[in-house]
């Protein structure tokens, strides 16, 4: 798992350096920066739903990515179903049940870094618990701003553009 975020990260900062390096001599600079920061919850008969929320930040997108859901030490032999509560691609509210952990069966669930788009909430639908839920909460920042010395320069330079012309024909000689 973490093999894959460094990989991210690396793919991200090379990507970078090419936007910083231009393409057909206009410079394109987006730094790239990744920070990942450990997440854990816990939903108990006490605790039955937990929202993980951010702030809104220009040029910063935030993702949960959850490695694993399990019953914690004091859990019953029931049906424990955790449930997530996000928005789909129409920014609709959804409700999605992504476990249902027994302690005789299957007291843990691998997500494999399932990612989801805050807000999320995450409901203990049914069970006593306690269910923790664990994984990364990644932000990615691009930042979309120029230096000083960078924007002086491309002010006093200009950017000339050819159009595409069309190619010429040649007749074939008799």
């Amino acid at each position: 798992m973490a093999a894959g975020a460094a990989a991210a990260l690396a793919f991200l900062q090379q990507e970078s350096r090419a936007r910083a390096a231009g393409v057909a001599g206009l410079r394109v600079p987006a730094p790239v920066t990744m920070d990942s920061f450990f997440f854990g919850c816990e939903l108990s008969g006490h605790t039955r739903s937990f929202t993980f929320k951010v702030e809104e930040e220009d040029d910063t997108e935030h993702v949960l990515a959850l490695n694993t859901l399990c019953l914690t030490e004091g859990a019953k032999d029931e049906c424990n179903v955790v449930e997530v509560v996000a928005r789909d691609h129409d920014h609709r509210e959804i409700a999605v049940p992504v476990a249902n952990l027994r302690l005789s069966c299957q007291p843990m669930l691998s997500l494999d870094d399932f990612q989801l788009q805050p807000p999320v909430t995450f409901r203990l639908k049914s069970g006593s618990g306690p269910v923790r839920i664990t994984g990364r909460h990644q932000i990615v920042c691009i930042n979309n701003d120029l230096s000083e010395e960078e924007s002086e320069d491309e002010s006093e330079e200009e950017i000339k553009l050819c159009g595409i012309l069309p190619a010429k024909k040649h007749r074939a000689r008799p």
